[in-house]
């Protein structure tokens, strides 16, 4: 095995077990400061607003359709927040809790979030979890901030190459309600509104390049 396979599976076997869960248009550039948790706080609110249309795809009929963990529930609370509001993004809370990224992800003003769904991380190793989470400022930060983009991305702005906080750059190709991030995870409950970011729910984890 080559080293740059063996580099790529490490980093697919830590994004699985992370269990991400649970965030400018066709080419969104952000600068990225040494500090990841920097760079999310420092986001502006300038970026353009996600439109008012209604989240699309064939997960959203599993939210709750009452509740902090709705959809107008979660438009209330800042995204960390909502994410731990609704059950199908639970994986999320407790990576972004370990990284201690609570509080830069509620502050941050405008961002989109790509959150691979509880569902795809089901079968995951537990034991390389817990070797992820031993590391919360490195490796996990990387993988956390390597789902978020700087701006809400509304649907028509979604195509196209977007520089992450974690410093690397995420694919999206599609249309309309049809959408896949980097050639392989498919959005399937998209322009989730929170009270500060726009969430797409994937069906997969972002591997960042090695």
């Amino acid at each position: 095995m080559s080293s740059t396979l063996r580099t790529r599976t490490a980093i697919a076997a830590v994004l699985a077990a992370v269990a991400l869960g649970t965030a400018a248009c066709g080419s969104s550039s952000t600068t990225s400061s040494s500090s990841p948790a920097a760079s999310v706080a420092a986001t502006s609110a300038s970026p353009s607003v996600a439109s008012a249309s209604a989240p699309f795809g064939p997960a959203c009929a599993s939210v709750p359709t009452a509740g902090s963990g709705s959809f107008s529930g979660m438009a209330a609370d800042p995204v960390a927040t909502a994410a731990s509001n609704n059950p199908a993004l639970s994986t999320l809370v407790t990576a972004v809790k370990a990284a201690g990224l609570v509080d830069t992800l509620n502050s941050a003003n405008g961002i989109t979030v790509f959150a691979p769904a509880n569902s795809a991380f089901a079968a995951m190793d537990q034991a390389t979890l817990k070797k992820a989470l031993a590391d919360p400022k490195g490796l996990l930060t990387t993988v956390l901030t390597y789902h978020v983009v700087s701006g809400r991305l509304s649907p028509d702005m979604l195509a196209g190459d977007h520089k992450t906080l974690q410093g690397g750059t995420v694919t999206v190709t599609g249309s309309g309600t049809d959408f896949t991030v980097n050639g392989s995870a498919k959005v399937v409950c998209g322009n989730v509104q929170t009270a500060n970011a726009t969430v797409y729910i994937i069906d997969g984890v972002l591997i960042p390049k090695a």
